[in-house]
């Protein structure tokens, strides 16, 4: 099962340091039953886009709670065994669990198919989109506006050997 895994630039520094991505049980996106019907759609490749999307929402949310954190998303693609990332029933056709799983324990970071950051032109929006958050959560329209703005840059795709050079470790 693929499952997206919401960072940091120093989130993705420390699981390249300790070979392992989160601690005890940590959220991650992935492709649910309720993702499904929310998305209506059976293209795999739109619904796996879907869970990245969701997934790098919630990068942007660790961003807005870690000022010194470069501003780009982060989120790192990873295989975890079937029915090890579970979703919560009670929470899954609330919007903003819409294809959140836990997964039990840490992943080897080798189990990574990929990683998805932002590219420096986006730092701009995104900053601004994280400082913006806490307002678009309470209703504020232009704040919502500021939030979406970072949606607009796609995230780009990195082959897991590139991870020294996106957290700094090599020139």
């Amino acid at each position: 099962m693929r499952v997206y895994v919401p960072l940091t630039l120093p989130g993705l520094a420390e699981a390249y340091k300790t070979g392992e991505l989160g601690q005890g049980p940590f959220a991650a996106y992935a492709v649910t039953p309720a993702l499904r019907e929310w998305y209506l759609s059976d293209d795999i490749e739109e619904l796996e886009y879907a869970a990245l999307s969701r997934a790098a929402l919630a990068s942007l949310r660790l961003l807005a709670v870690d000022p010194g954190a470069d501003r780009r998303r982060v989120v790192v693609a990873v295989d975890v065994p079937d029915g090890s990332a579970v979703a919560d029933p009670d929470r899954g056709l609330d919007p903003a669990a819409l294809g959140e799983v836990r997964v039990p324990g840490p992943v080897p970071l080798a189990k990574a198919a990929a990683v998805h950051v932002d590219a420096d032109d986006a730092e701009a929006d995104v900053s601004a989109a994280a400082a913006a958050l806490g307002a678009a959560d309470q209703g504020d329209d232009d704040a919502q506006f500021t939030v979406d703005g970072a949606e607009d840059h796609e995230l780009l795709w990195y082959a897991t050997q590139e991870i020294p050079n996106l957290v700094g470790l090599t020139s």
